[in-house]
């Protein structure tokens, strides 16, 4: 499994898996892991857009066998990890909760490491409450706020 230690993540792994449900995991896990603890992919699913090698993040879901959902710059992004905040009108506000570094640096104003504030800042907080909690982010302040507001829920 990932890395070891006392601190732990928690993972929903839901879809074509055997045991789906929420999983409790050493930090440092990786997508790999939450499936082995979910009993394994059933026999059949297509796990093409699944990337194992992926390292979790507390409150993510991991939804096996639904298709991937396209990441800002065309990488696609981990399943389950909700829509991503591509340009013009999407699918709907990104989630706090469980969208990945890649996806809030496709935001505007945010980049790689601002992105990985708001990540930081969500684990250790145990998850987003409000949108307004973003405002405590280190690096966002009540203009770079004002453009992200509309754009993610928590």
């Amino acid at each position: 499994m990932g890395a070891g230690g006392g601190a732990r993540i928690v993972v929903d792994v839901s879809g074509k898996v055997r045991d789906p449900g929420v999983r409790r995991l050493p930090a440092g896990s990786r997508v790999e892991d939450a499936l082995a603890a979910a009993g394994g992919v059933r026999p059949g699913t297509d796990t093409t857009g699944l990337n194992r090698a992926r390292v979790l993040v507390d409150g993510e879901q991991v939804l096996v066998g639904a298709p991937a959902q396209p990441a800002p710059g065309g990488t696609a992004a981990g399943p389950g990890t909700g829509p991503g905040p591509g340009p013009g009108p999407g699918p709907g506000p990104l989630s706090l909760g469980s969208a990945t570094v890649a996806q809030l640096d496709g935001l505007p104003g945010v980049g790689p490491v601002l992105a990985q504030h708001i990540v930081d800042f969500r684990t250790a907080r145990g998850g987003f409450r409000s949108v307004e909690e973003l405002r405590q982010v280190d690096g966002i302040g009540e203009r770079r706020f004002a453009d992200l507001r509309t754009r993610v829920r928590p």
